[in-house]
């Protein structure tokens, strides 16, 4: 008897430290699942610099508002009045860890300038580095520093900016030779000091001219010589025995995402190539973060997807990135389907696609962009595809269409086996439930083709 209790009690406990899965009907308030581009879909997210601590990955973004500012010219502008800080395991579920940093809260900093630009975060010996840009009080940007014991904060602004250092975006690469180096505005670089929040004093020191002014600054210019009109935002990392300067510039008309190697952190830097093009949207901005999360590269970038008519609104997206044998990198398309594992028993937004044919997606609110997309199904033949939906160990009983079908209609399901499935006529959205005509069990690509001449749209699927 002693042992089948005690049996029972260690049963329990596993039961009660296994994983539980999260009702997606009634999610806390911070934490969202979406697994499909972009990747926070409560907020806008631009700039996104994403970083692992303890075998988490942590997302800082700049946070985009409705714009407050306006551009010299007259026209709305970029407005960012604080940060967030995200984080995930799985790169699917988002934890909103809350504001860490606001205009506010900066005791040298413009209270009213809406220009919290990129930021960056580092740890080093138990302490978090939070690295921002924001406008002075005075004229021009500055780059301060916060300090934390935990990633998500809560974080210390100390009274300073960083002396020396007059720009935006601020980027930290922690060195195999044992030294930090800090790169900001358009891939400026300088050594940092070992308590991080100073320059080094050893720092080589370059004067330069301003047509007829003359100054100097701490530190070298990473892209000399190398295609940068219009430069922003550089972001270094290290990769076997090779350093990575990547960064925004605008090749045309808009921004597209080069990158140079060198074997020094400082360089000389020899240009490579682009990582990612100019959007096809004509979003005039990009900005972007490279990193390694349990074996994979993941490059983290912004677009305008939730905000169609106004590209100063940006959204956090993520794509797999993958080096060729010389370690050169290989060019990246956007996708709307992203990375992130999904599970069938989750909604399923088949409108964030791995690929089309003749249906089109549409916004399913056009007064509220962040309900997402909706998928239109117009003729037979009409398919769209959602590479790897994971239906786990157990075959479900039921499929779950969130449609709108005046006319009804038949779509023809592919997941491993194929079958007709019969969509009631309904006017307005409504859940259909279907019986499973076949178990999927597994990884599997979903297909969903319309198998009639009636126009159908739907939202999400699911299996029950």
């Amino acid at each position: 008897m002693k042992n089948l209790i005690s049996l029972t009690a260690v049963l329990a406990l596993v039961a009660c430290t296994q994983p539980q899965e999260l009702d997606e009907s009634n999610l806390p308030e911070n934490v969202m699942i979406t697994g499909t581009n972009p990747i926070i879909n409560n907020q806008f997210t631009a700039d996104p610099t994403a970083r692992v601590f303890n075998d988490k990955l942590y997302l800082f973004p700049s946070h985009d508002i409705p714009s407050v500012v306006t551009h010299f010219d007259g026209s709305p502008w970029f407005s960012m009045a604080d940060y967030h800080v995200f984080s995930s395991e799985d790169l699917t579920t988002w934890t909103d860890h809350g504001v860490i940093v606001t205009q506010e809260d900066v005791p040298w900093g413009n209270p009213t300038a809406y220009s919290m630009w990129a930021p960056d975060c580092i740890e080093k010996d138990g302490k978090y580095y939070f690295y921002f840009p924001n406008a002075t009080k005075g004229r021009g940007f500055a780059v301060g520093v916060a300090i934390a014991d935990k990633p998500e904060g809560p974080y210390e602004i100390l009274p300073e900016p960083i002396k020396g250092i007059n720009g935006i975006d601020p980027c930290v690469l922690k060195a195999s030779d044992g030294n930090c180096y800090i790169f900001w505005g358009a891939g400026r670089c300088a050594k940092l000091a070992d308590n991080m929040i100073e320059l080094a004093e050893d720092n080589p020191v370059e004067t330069m001219k301003w047509g007829d002014r003359e100054f100097t600054s701490v530190g070298v210019n990473c892209l000399k010589g190398l295609p940068s009109r219009q430069a922003e935002g550089p972001f270094a990392f290290e990769y076997n025995g090779n350093y990575y300067l990547t960064y925004p510039y605008v090749r045309e008309n808009t921004e597209v995402i080069g990158y140079a190697m060198s074997k020094n952190p400082m360089g000389p830097y020899e240009y490579k190539g682009i990582i990612m093009a100019e959007h096809e949207n004509g979003c005039w901005t990009n900005h972007h973060s490279i990193v390694n999360y349990k074996g994979q590269w993941y490059f983290f970038y912004h677009h305008n997807a939730y905000s169609p008519n106004f590209d100063k609104n940006r959204s956090a997206q993520i794509e797999k990135l993958y080096f060729n044998e010389d370690g050169t990198i290989q060019e990246i398309k956007p996708t709307l389907r992203g990375v992130g594992p999904v599970k069938a028993t989750r909604k399923v937004h088949i409108d964030r696609y791995s690929s089309i044919e003749g249906a089109t997606i549409q916004y399913y609110d056009t007064t509220n962009y962040f309900q997402g997309w909706k998928t239109v199904f117009a003729k037979t033949g009409d398919k769209v595809c959602f590479n790897e939906l994971d239906f786990g160990k157990k075959a479900p009983k039921s499929v779950t269409f969130y449609v709108k079908a005046p006319q009804g209609g038949k779509v023809v399901m592919t997941a491993g086996k194929t079958a007709t499935l019969d969509i009631p006529a309904t006017a307005d959205w409504k859940e259909v439930t279907i019986s499973m005509p076949y178990k999927a069990k597994g990884m599997q690509n979903l297909a969903v083709e319309s198998a009639s001449d009636t126009e159908m749209e739907i939202d999400w699927v699911r299996f029950k």
